[in-house]
């Protein structure tokens, strides 16, 4: 055996008793797990926030689709489509939601399509459809996002081009 087997440790006088942690040690990580969870808390809310961003914009870019197929469809009456941000200020849309047009004419499309733009995005939506450059023709849909338009400082807003 060693030499050293038979040396015993000696304890500090007032060390006999520590045995746990002390409290400084707890209080120190509580604030860590507490700066944590709160870390964690904050990227749930943000990712609330991009989901529904991203829900949008996809609604955005549905909707815009589904125009352009009903003016593809309806060539002819093309001059019919044609909408700028202005003439939405006249949409509402009805407790029960945007209702069917018992006529399926160029103005009756274009109506509901109105109505269901600011049944997906909001009260404050808007869309742009340009057709002075036909066959090109382009659709831009825009609404108000709450927390993402301060931060761009403009509303979100989709663009789709095709040509006929």
């Amino acid at each position: 055996m060693s030499s050293l087997a038979g040396i015993r440790r000696v304890r500090g006088a007032g060390s006999a008793g520590q045995a746990g942690f002390s409290m400084i040690e707890v209080l120190i990580a509580l604030v860590v797990l507490a700066i944590g969870l709160l870390g964690l808390a904050l990227l749930q809310t943000v990712n609330l926030r991009y989901t529904k961003s991203a829900q949008q914009r996809t609604q955005a870019v549905n909707l815009a689709g589904e125009l352009l197929d009903t003016i593809r469809t309806n060539r002819s009456e093309l001059a019919q489509y044609e909408m700028t941000a202005a003439t939405f200020g006249t949409v509402v849309v009805g407790s029960t939601g945007c209702q069917p047009q018992l006529a399926l004419t160029a103005a009756n499309n274009a109506t509901r399509w109105k109505c269901e733009i600011r049944e997906a995005l909001g009260p404050t939506s808007w869309a742009i459809v340009d057709v002075s450059a036909a066959p090109e023709v382009a659709v831009t849909v825009g609404w108000d996002e709450p927390g993402i338009a301060v931060l761009v400082g403009e509303p979100a807003t989709v663009t789709l081009r095709t040509t006929l």
